[in-house]
């Protein structure tokens, strides 16, 4: 804990005054992020971090599991700050961002382990729709590592679903103002892989491609209905 207090005299004496034109402009035009991340609380995974961003960049929202629950009246933090970033700040860029070696993840490839942690095991039935797709879906599963690798990738894919349903992102993705992003940090190599919703399948994030994106910006309208041309 010294070490960290440490950082804290440094930033007070070293970072600050030489950003001060930066926070002083944060403090008095307010924050205008330019996405929101959700991601998992692991220690080693920092948005910010990843993302290279400065004060202001990122509006982030961390749990065990990088974990959406599905919308309902019951009010939930992960829940307030989707609405809070959507409606009040105009976040129009949402990532859900996994990784490897999560715990989260390897307690859904081995239960037992969360006999002693019922919050835990409650909260991550919330992954339930990962954890069966990985269960039915790969029978060719391999050792745990790969398991839970395949549950990161795949949890990913489900909250990102769990994402949609909440009343202000579903408006937004109509209005085609809010695009969706599914990442997976690969700790081990440094790599992000992004999910590409066309093939349905993460791909390395890549400065000469394009970026791969779970759900572009595109007005829907389930109403705008096609007329045919009555059959001759």
């Amino acid at each position: 804990m010294n070490e960290l207090i440490g950082r804290v005299f440094h930033f007070e004496k070293q970072v600050f005054p030489s950003q001060i034109d930066l926070y002083s402009k944060l403090a008095a035009d307010g924050q205008f992020p330019k996405a929101l991340m959700i991601s998992c609380a692991d220690s080693r995974v920092v948005p910010e971090h990843i993302m290279q961003a400065q004060p202001g960049d990122l509006f982030v929202c961390r749990n065990a599991g990088n974990i959406v629950p599905p919308f309902a009246t019951a009010n939930g933090g992960v829940s307030s700050t989707v609405e809070y970033a959507v409606v009040a700040l105009g976040v129009r860029d949402i990532i859900v961002c996994g990784h490897s070696d999560c715990g989260a993840m390897k307690a859904l490839v081995n239960p037992a382990s969360l006999e002693t942690m019922p919050n835990v095991a409650a909260w991550l039935r919330h992954s339930s729709a990962a954890q069966r797709v990985a269960a039915e879906s790969y029978p060719e599963g391999g050792d745990d590592n790969t398991r839970v690798r395949i549950m990161a990738l795949e949890n990913i894919v489900a909250q990102l679903a769990h994402l949609r349903t909440h009343p202000s992102v579903a408006a937004g993705i109509a209005r085609g103002e809010i695009s969706l992003h599914g990442w997976f940090v690969d700790i081990h190599a440094g790599a992000i892989l992004g999910l590409d919703g066309v093939t349905g399948r993460f791909m390395p994030l890549r400065d000469d491609r394009p970026l791969p994106v779970a759900l572009p910006a595109a007005r829907r309208l389930a109403a705008d209905v096609v007329q045919l041309e009555a059959a001759e």
